[in-house]
């Protein structure tokens, strides 16, 4: 059947946001506020919105995919998988290159994992998009902050009460050796695992929708990775580079502390190539 009018929710997770200092999950089993581990500032009042928004228009959208950032704790992007030169930690948001591991001054903590982590770096900076940052451990599989904001799920779960249909979830990051802002695909895709490769199927239930709205967390990074690569790859499937039929919810997201120029970047250029970048309150199916 094909869905019309569909919206992607990107990371719309617990770690992403930054909560209220009093906030406790429905669920824990201790009554300890939970604290999010990478935070974006603005966040909980866009998954707020967002939430509002999915509910004003319930009726009209004919199809949900929410995407998940899917991590262990031993992952190239944090701190257990790294050390410096002098065995000592690497803290959070350091930014490694090859030619510093090079230079023996970051090494895996895992001396069988040297060769594939420097061919690893080369190949991610051959690409110019990112550098390889080192984040907290964020969205473990299984925590409290790899769940979905409460307002945003609770607005899903009205949606498939009220539609009679499931919302499509995207697992992407599970893969210790690659970054993987984009559902479509990871930075530098693993050769052994068809997960990290191009989503096709994600794509082509994408191509379906003659309206596409996206949304989520966080807008310099997996927004805007995967919104590139649905841009990038999906016009044959639509028959044209018709860019109008994406909307971005500019005040449903936001970008990471020091990457403010980043989520800039990207909505000019999307607006640029037609891509329609709209408030919540504004725009309406």
């Amino acid at each position: 059947m094909r869905q019309r009018t569909q919206l992607l929710i990107i990371d719309p997770q617990n770690d992403f946001c930054d909560l209220p200092p009093d906030w406790r999950p429905s669920c824990a089993a201790s009554p300890a506020p939970f604290a999010p581990s990478l935070p974006v500032a603005g966040a909980h009042a866009d998954m707020q919105r967002l939430a509002q928004w999915l509910l004003q228009h319930a009726s009209q959208l004919d199809g949900i995919t929410v995407t998940l950032d899917s991590h262990q704790a031993y992952d190239i992007a944090h701190p257990a998988f790294w050390q410096q030169g002098d065995g000592s930690a690497v803290p959070p948001f350091t930014a490694i290159t090859a030619a510093q591991m090079r230079g023996g001054h970051f090494r895996p903590r895992n001396p069988d994992e040297q060769g594939r982590t420097l061919a690893y770096l080369d190949a991610l900076e051959a690409q110019g998009r990112y550098t390889l940052m080192v984040w907290p451990l964020h969205c473990e599989i299984g925590s409290i902050g790899h769940g979905v904001h409460a307002d945003v799920l609770n607005a899903c779960r009205q949606w498939q009460s009220q539609r009679q249909r499931a919302v499509k979830h995207v697992f992407k990051g599970m893969n210790p050796y690659t970054e993987h802002y984009s559902a479509i695909c990871a930075e530098v895709p693993d050769p052994q695992d068809a997960d990290t490769g191009l989503n096709t199927a994600l794509l082509q239930q994408l191509a379906q929708a003659d309206t596409l709205v996206i949304a989520g967390e966080a807008g310099s990074h997996c927004v805007r990775a995967t919104t590139e690569h649905i841009v990038q790859h999906i016009g044959p499937l639509w028959g044209a580079e018709d860019f109008s039929r994406i909307v971005l919810l500019s005040d449903c997201m936001s970008p990471v502390s020091g990457f403010e120029a980043a989520q800039e970047t990207f909505l000019q250029q999307m607006r640029a190539i037609g891509v329609r970048c709209c408030t919540s309150t504004a725009f309406h199916l």
